[in-house]
């Protein structure tokens, strides 16, 4: 059964955005959520 997906809305500083901003640009990752979710998988695969 495929995994239900929700929707998070969240407030980050205009530096987290910015540098979020530049990963897109340089093509490391397809949006600002896919980095999120990445680092957050990361994050929860470290503990």
């Amino acid at each position: 059964m495929p995994q239900k997906i929700n929707i998070l809305n969240v407030r980050l500083p205009d530096d987290i955005i910015k540098w979020l901003d530049s990963l897109v640009k340089r093509e490391i990752y397809g949006s600002r959520s896919e980095a999120i979710r990445d680092f957050i998988r990361d994050y929860m695969g470290s503990k």
